[in-house]
């Protein structure tokens, strides 16, 4: 029976790699063949960081894996978006190299496409697996990174990589929608009328609108039938923006490509974030949005945005993943 051992399955935790430093290791030049996996002591629960203790350093020409701990999700298959976190070790230094969870332990999950061979251990240690899976690898370092890619997490060639992945979840890829889908609403009476060009929308027509309320409201013109929006996910979008009683849009996306960025993390203005979030993607919706939760005081000067202009937004949620 190996000896590598596993705490019990706990809560997911949510992780980012990006800008993770690694420590730095030696390689190994010898030709002794070293311990196997079943050296490695491995503790901690599914979702948090492990620990790690070696027994000696380990024989970097074989590969050997063992899932530490089952989880009871969705099967894993190659193409498939997925979030996981990961610890990476030198098998010869017996020292970690890299971790998703950071210093601290409270690093987010890394979201990615399984089959990316950037990093072909992600691969190898995910395709068959399941959501709640830990699961731990020992393999040459050119097998797990690729020729030469070792050297980016300070493992030589002739050293083992210890890895062990912890399978978060899995994502439906759904693409976004060409338009609004749903069920068509009644605007609220203080909406500008959309103005159309062969079926797309170019501006805002406010002869029937009211004076700006100085309040950040919103009304809905088709409900979408899809999921509900949620803070962190990264939108698809459709929107034209113009100022109150100008003649025309400072920014659009209709004639040219839908719009993603993430939402109700502060990476657009303070009235997107309040009035995206909680609705579902298919939906079409018009945004009153003051100064305050706009571009402030200080206005948006290539746009040609003044620090007292109210603005009014049509967006279409075209998609959230």
């Amino acid at each position: 029976m190996s000896r590598v051992r596993s705490a019990a399955l706990s809560g997911l935790l949510a992780v980012s790699l990006l800008g993770l430093a690694a420590c730095g290791s030696d390689s190994s030049d010898s030709e002794e063949a070293g311990a196997s996996l079943s050296s490695v002591t491995i503790t901690g629960d599914q979702g948090k960081a492990p620990k790690v203790t070696f027994d000696g350093p380990l024989d970097g020409s074989k590969t050997e894996s063992e899932v530490l701990i089952e989880g009871d999700g969705e099967e894993v298959a190659s193409g498939d978006t997925v979030e996981a976190q990961w610890w990476i070790g030198n098998g010869f230094t017996e020292e970690e190299t890299q971790s998703t969870w950071g210093e601290d332990g409270k690093g987010k999950p890394q979201s990615l496409e399984v089959g990316d061979e950037v990093l072909p251990f992600l691969t190898d240690t995910m395709v068959g697996k399941k959501v709640g899976d830990r699961v731990v690898l020992m393999t040459p370092s050119d097998k797990a990174f690729g020729e030469g890619g070792g050297a980016r997490f300070n493992i030589g060639n002739r050293d083992a990589a210890l890895i062990i992945v912890d399978i978060m979840g899995r994502k439906d890829t759904v693409p976004p929608l060409d338009g609004p889908k749903g069920e068509e609403k009644k605007p609220a009476s203080w909406a500008p009328t959309l103005i159309e060009k062969d079926g797309v929308i170019t501006g805002l027509d406010f002869s029937t609108a009211h004076k700006p309320s100085g309040k950040l409201i919103a009304t809905t013109l088709v409900r979408g039938d899809g999921p509900v929006v949620k803070s962190g996910q990264t939108l698809t979008v459709n929107y034209l923006g113009q100022v109150y009683d100008a003649d025309k849009p400072f920014d659009e996306s209709y004639s040219k490509e839908p719009a993603e960025f993430p939402i109700g993390v502060g990476s657009v203005i303070k009235g997107w974030d309040e009035r995206l979030v909680g609705r579902t993607v298919g939906s079409r919706v018009i945004l009153e949005i003051p100064p305050a939760d706009g571009y402030g005081e200080e206005g948006n000067e290539g746009a040609g945005i003044k620090g007292t202009d109210t603005l009014f937004f049509v967006v279409d949620i075209l998609g959230a993943s």
